[in-house]
């Protein structure tokens, strides 16, 4: 063993086997208490922590030493199968599509068409290039935005503290742990005591208190507390790493992938059977050449399978990737880009996504001593605190924050009593700059309220207005100030919140417009959540953790969630009190119910939720199993950039169906019209006109053949003739495809229109549009193809508009421009479902589109008149063409088919949508609010359910009976809270509450409930008492309507 093998100490590793109990007892005895002796480590779970008392302490490795343990060991990181260039590269060559290529040049070779298996092997590579390079550079982006996510570590280091790269950890470095950060490996305590969130290893919903001797695994969370540890293990030698093959899930597919799957394939059959079915008809009924009917059959199945449907996919989705990037939205999973687009309900926490995690000190500040005003109360509360140095707590940062410290400067601090939780107060002592002495003192307006020499005067008004504010989710700090005498004097009363940020509102107002519903998840009281709620808009229906789903009796998430609790998780505005696994069955439930959830979270308690959400978004400042767990990881705080990101995923989804609806499309117009035009026309025998060198009737033909002499001297000779079906050769229409799949890498950058609703497949309505489109464009070909075909007859469609006829190569030539211009126009048709004027191209794109059609337009004008594979081909302008305009009306034939072909569209949409058919407007589902929904009864509670209403205005609840719920053995928790109106316009809250029956209520609770109804019972006159089982629905709009305290 190496060096550093000294701190491994396996062998002398010991477990835990006392109960859970042993441990509380221990820490009853006073570990915790001040005085007390250093406590010793009590009994664990053996599930939770692993013993090593014989470990030897690190104090802090030099670098060298380092370096060398990185070497031994590696880095302190689970393995990830990187893909090499190379191989990404070979794939792009035996994937299902790459392999009809190499089929179609097999057959190539074997009949020894040299030239057609050069195109096809050409092609081949520059498919396999440009998928290459889309790939890799969609998978650099990615893992570049995730080095960034790496995890930090504190370690010692060259006798310095410094922060690393947690991959650099090795056995024996001496890390720091602290409360809010990651465990970064598997480490042993050196001393003191650290409470640890072992979830999402063990499930443990409890953080876990470790003492000097024991081990914090990689992979948990340091919740409390501070101390040094010494590394044990790294990477896959940690107990995370071993059983990471359990804990990682298989790499599914996502939704656009299965999508794309089941269009090629369905693609991919129908382009089968239909060439299969026209080789047969070749062979048994027009008696062709095997050889050459194969060659037709094998390069128009090439041609018509959507070869880079995958590549332009994964590209549209990389531009999109490094589009949200730029907005602060690390996307780590492409295919979630697409799943976000149709995400119709976001679940969200409050605290700092919703907020901004910081109390600030109200403009509203009671006063109750004459002279004081808001700046000398919150300069009081400052004296309370150790200004001279860094805050303690959040309620001394946010004082300290708010006040001028160098005036304080002028006071002296004799002695300070900091904050017990016994006497829930601080309190210094101070040296005036006059020389007197006082004391000021901060802390529960109730305790600061005892300390007061009028208490029993001011007493009632300071807490009904107390209690006024704790309803509407305000919390409150008393300020008082002793005199020389130690009389106490109540200053005032200092109000804060953690605040919603400022574009929070907004911001949910913009996801509401966009049709996603904002759910608020917090694991703060009900009361708070629900002013919170009604602050932002978000409604005023806030449920508890009461009712909500649970584990089956097997430990595994129920089958009918959905079912049973859908409907009323739907109809909540948000839920409080809630614990990590509430989060995970919410999302479950939403899932179950047919929404498609997002859910935010940044703790280690929030991964498995993050997870099982459509799509997961680690906020800000997360935590690394949370951002390991995430789809999208967010830099920059708040919810506002959620909402950029849905917008922009929505673009994309619309840039990768108008993609897909023009592939289909195009597939379909290629296909159907080769199979249709081998099917229907004999050029030969139903189309060539005579030869010149024999008679014809001049009323039937409008011109003959001139026919050469090799011809005369070789009448068995076809060379001049026409062909018994008609095809296009290789090279066009491969020129086809090459110049289609070019422009298509431009969709990425289409400019698109978001829809207002969610987006959601629905492959039924897009392949009607897609055959429309097909069916307009493949009709107007056949047609211009038998018009030209044609055109030698005396009373043919082109002799009656004064149109000449055509030769065969220049019919090739035209209906090459014909398809090539149509597959370009049906494009921008297939791009929206309005008319294609409504929607303007992205620049890349309309440049692209243009620069091929330009191509397309140039070569079939000019192409030299030849034989290529036995097929006539001729240039409609070329030098050896009779009449040279038949570019500007094939464009125009073009044009008239395109207005068409968006009309037929735009009209079959309308139908689609009016009649709902096919289920068009079921993937445009959104879960509105409905004004005035009532809060859903509690469901399978064997507890009773206690209702009590307090007015908004004047802070006042029904004092009689809540004193009379307390003393009957309690109040539980708070399970759900709601805002009515009174028949006098009042404003009521009426709050519900768990009876917990032959129970005590917890003391800390029932002092805060006793705290809130000491205000006088100024209550309405007359009022009711009911009492029933939660089993019958609970009225909560009737109790609050009447402003009664009721109970069910």
């Amino acid at each position: 063993m190496g060096s550093g093998s000294k701190y491994l100490q396996h062998g002398q590793e010991t477990n835990d086997n006392h109960a859970h109990g042993e441990r509380e007892r221990e820490k009853e005895k006073g570990g915790h208490g001040h005085g007390a002796d250093t406590p010793s480590p009590p009994a664990l779970d053996t599930h939770n922590s692993r013993t090593h008392p014989n470990f030897v302490r690190s104090k802090g490795l030099t670098s060298a030493d380092a370096e060398a343990l990185l070497l031994q060991h590696g880095r302190n990181e689970l393995e990830e199968k990187a893909t090499p260039s190379w191989l990404i590269f070979l794939r792009q060559l035996y994937a299902p599509m790459p392999l009809l290529i190499w089929l179609a040049v097999t057959v190539e070779l074997a009949i020894m068409n040299w030239p057609d298996a050069a195109i096809l092997f050409a092609i081949q590579m520059a498919n396999a290039l440009i998928g290459w390079y889309e790939t890799t550079k969609a998978g650099n982006a990615v893992a570049a935005l995730k080095a960034s996510l790496k995890p930090r570590a504190t370690v010692k280091r060259d006798g310095k503290v410094i922060a690393i790269d947690a991959g650099l950890l090795v056995p024996g470095d001496l890390v720091i742990l602290a409360s809010g950060g990651a465990v970064p490996a598997d480490c042993v305590v050196n001393e003191g005591t650290i409470d640890v969130d072992t979830s999402s290893l063990t499930g443990e919903s409890m953080p876990v208190t470790l003492y000097e001797g024991q081990e914090a695994q990689w992979g948990s969370t340091c919740v409390q507390g501070e101390v040094e540890a010494t590394v044990i293990g790294t990477g896959k030698n940690t107990f995370f790493g071993r059983t990471a093959s359990l804990l990682g899930g298989a790499n599914e597919l996502g939704n656009i992938q299965k999508i794309i799957l089941k269009i090629t394939a369905v693609l991919v059959l129908q382009s089968s059977i239909l060439c299969l079915a026209a080789l047969i008809y070749l062979l048994v009924h027009r008696k062709q050449d095997f050889v050459e009917s194969l060659r037709f059959v094998v390069v128009l199945m090439v041609a018509s399978v959507p070869l880079a449907i995958e590549i332009v996919t994964t590209c549209t989705l990389a531009v999109g990737s490094r589009s949200l990037a730029s907005m602060n939205a690390i996307v780590t999973r492409l295919v979630a880009i697409e799943e976000m687009a149709g995400m119709n309900v976001l679940c969200s926490d409050k605290t700092g996504t919703l907020t901004l995690n910081k109390m600030v000190i109200q403009e509203d500040t009671p006063i109750y001593s004459k002279g004081e005003t808001r700046a000398s109360v919150i300069q009081a509360a400052a004296l309370a605190a150790k200004w001279m140095e860094p805050p303690k707590d959040a309620l001394d940062t946010m004082v300290l924050g708010s006040v001028d410290l160098a005036h304080l400067d002028a006071y002296q601090q004799i002695d300070y009593m900091p904050f017990n939780p016994k006497v829930k107060r601080t309190e210094g002592t101070l040296k005036s700059p006059d020389g007197k002495i006082f004391k000021t003192t901060k802390g529960a307006p109730h305790i600061i309220l005892d300390l007061c020499h009028n208490k029993n005067e001011i007493g009632p008004v300071v807490n009904e207005k107390v209690t006024q504010l704790g309803l509407r989710g305000i919390r409150c700090l008393a300020v008082a100030q002793s005199d020389e005498a130690d009389k106490w004097r109540l200053l005032g009363i200092l109000t804060f919140l953690d605040p919603p940020r400022p574009d929070t509102k907004e911001t949910i107002e913009r996801a509401q417009k966009y049709g996603v519903v904002v759910k608020m998840i917090t694991g703060d009281q009900v009361v708070i959540a629900l002013e919170t709620s009604r602050q932002l808009g978000l409604g005023t229906s806030i449920r508890g953790v009461q009712g909500l789903p649970s584990l089956g009796a097997d430990g595994k998430v129920p089958k009918d969630l959905g079912e049973k609790y859908g409907q009323m998780i739907l109809s909540c505005d948000g839920f409080a009190q809630v614990f990590p696994e509430h989060k995970y069955l919410i999302v479950e439930t939403l899932r179950q119910a047919g929404c498609s959830v997002g859910m935010t979270g940044d703790g280690v308690n929030d991964a498995p939720a993050l997870k099982r959400a459509d799509v997961g978004i680690a906020v800000q400042g997360a935590t690394d199993a949370a951002r390991a767990a995430a789809d999208i990881v967010l830099t920059s705080p708040g919810l506002s950039v959620v909402v950029e990101a849905i917008i922009v995923a929505r673009q994309i989804f619309q840039r990768v169906k108008s993609f897909i609806n023009y592939r289909i499309a195009a597939t379909l117009q290629l296909l159907c019209f080769f199979f249709i035009a081998v099917i229907a026309f004999d050029p030969h025998e139903d189309f060539e006109p005579p030869f010149c060198h024999v008679r014809f009737d001049p009323t039937e033909w409008r011109s003959c053949i001139d026919v050469p002499s090799h011809r005369q001297e070789h009448p068995d000779s076809v060379i001049d003739g026409w062909p018994s079906f008609f095809q296009l050769p290789v090279l066009m229409l491969m020129l086809i495809t090459l110049l289609n799949d070019g422009t298509l890498i431009t969709i990425g950058y289409d400019f698109v229109i978001p829809s207002q609703h969610p987006e959601r497949w629905n492959l039924l309505v897009l392949a009607l549009l897609s055959c429309i489109l097909a069916f307009v464009a493949c009709f107007s070909s056949l047609i211009l193809l038998w018009a030209a075909m044609d055109s030698w007859r005396a009373k043919s469609l082109f002799a009656k508009v004064g149109l000449p006829h055509c030769e065969y190569g220049q019919v090739v030539t035209m209906i090459y421009l014909k398809v090539s211009i149509s597959d370009f126009l049906t494009l921008f048709s297939s791009r929206t479902t309005l008319f294609f004027f409504q929607q303007k191209p992205g620049r890349l794109l309309f440049i692209g589109a243009t620069f091929s059609l330009l191509i397309s337009t140039i070569t079939a004008s000019f192409f030299p008149k030849m034989v290529f594979e036995k097929v006539h081909i001729e240039g409609l302008s070329a030098p050896s063409a009779h009449y040279r305009l038949w570019p500007f009306w094939v464009w125009l034939y073009c044009l008239f088919w395109w207005v068409v072909q968006d009309l037929l569209k735009v009209v079959a949409y309308l139908v689609v949508v009016k009649y709902n058919l096919f289920g068009a407007n079921e993937g445009k589902k959104v879960y509105v609010k409905r004004d005035g929904h009532q809060l859903d009864p509690v469901e399978e509670s064997p507890e009773e359910v206690v209702t009590l209403s307090y007015s908004r205005s004047n802070g006042q609840a029904l004092a009689t009976e809540l004193q009379n719920e307390v003393r009957k053995g309690g109040l539980g928790q708070e399970i759900g809270a709601k805002y009515e109106k009174g028949r006098n316009g009042e404003e009521y809250l009426s709050v519900s509450y768990t009876r917990q029956s032959g129970k005590a209520i917890a003391a800390e609770l029932r002092q805060e409930l006793v705290r809130k109804s000491h205000a006088s019972p100024s209550s309405p006159s007359s009022h009711h008492n009911h009492s029933s089982s939660n089993n019958h629905h609970s009225n909560l709009g009737q109790a609050s309507k009447q402003g009664h305290g009721s109970k069910h």
